[in-house]
């Protein structure tokens, strides 16, 4: 009864602050959670797309504007061939079903990554789901698929070096928010706060030039049992802060 009412306090409390604008997760995890009932890896994947869709409709209700969710990361190419199997089978599934839902909530899903690497289903997939949820003016849900970090920052230092070659600006032109505008989905705003679950405490290549400010929030619960509690926990966490910006305060 006591952990009931304390979990409606958190909750009531998250409700009644501004959340941040920019939430940026990194869902870790999914394995572990099967691990321990001894079930194979691609189970703890599908309860993972479940939290999805709650962590979605609540960042909603609360007004977040943006999530960015750690879906799939260029490194994971490296896991079993069977795994990446299902990981793609899901995204597909997620594609294929979510769309409606999302446009109920007047989401915009956008996405964060390379595309080469992926098939053309579901690089098909992904267009068609930008252009169903374009206009939509709520939440916008950022998936990063096929996404690294330190390869973003090449892409954009590639192509800014390929304009000073070419003579369209010069390098004492190059300032951070030159740079930035030449990362991924440079009109949104750096996160306010990066949760990553499991217990792990690193970044794991994820938007490692936009976390400069960001910040930083571990939690012990594997992904598959994070939900509207635990981003109210977060989220109450994340206003305990002081963010100085490097400042006196």
């Amino acid at each position: 009864m006591l952990v009931a009412e304390e979990a409606n306090r958190v909750t009531e409390l998250a409700d009644v602050v501004t959340p941040p604008s920019h939430i940026a997760i990194i869902m870790d995890g999914n394995g572990r959670w099967a691990k321990k009932r001894l079930l194979p890896k691609v189970a703890g994947h599908r309860k993972g797309a479940e939290v999805v869709r709650k962590c979605v409709r609540e960042c909603s209700r609360l007004g977040v504007k943006y999530l960015t969710l750690y879906a799939f990361s260029s490194e994971n190419w490296k896991r079993p061939e069977d795994e990446v199997k299902d990981l793609m089978g899901l995204l597909k599934h997620y594609l294929n079903n979510e769309i409606e839902e999302l446009n109920q909530q007047n989401v915009r899903l956008r996405f964060m990554g390379a595309r080469e690497r992926l098939s053309p289903s579901i690089v098909e997939l992904i267009e068609n789901a930008e252009q169903k949820t374009g206009g939509n003016a709520g939440l916008q849900l950022i998936l990063a698929l096929n996404y690294g970090s330190q390869s973003e920052i090449v892409k954009a230092a590639r192509e800014l070096a390929r304009e000073v070659r070419d003579g369209r600006i010069s390098a004492d032109e190059i300032d951070e928010q030159m740079f930035a505008s030449h990362l991924y989905l440079p009109d949104i705003p750096d996160p306010d706060v990066i949760i990553r679950t499991s217990g792990e405490q690193r970044l794991s290549n994820f938007l490692l030039w936009q976390a400069a400010y960001a910040e930083f929030i571990f939690v012990e619960t594997l992904w598959p049992d994070f939900d509207e509690e635990s981003l109210s926990r977060a989220i109450c966490e994340f206003h305990k802060r002081e963010r100085r910006y490097g400042a006196r305060p």
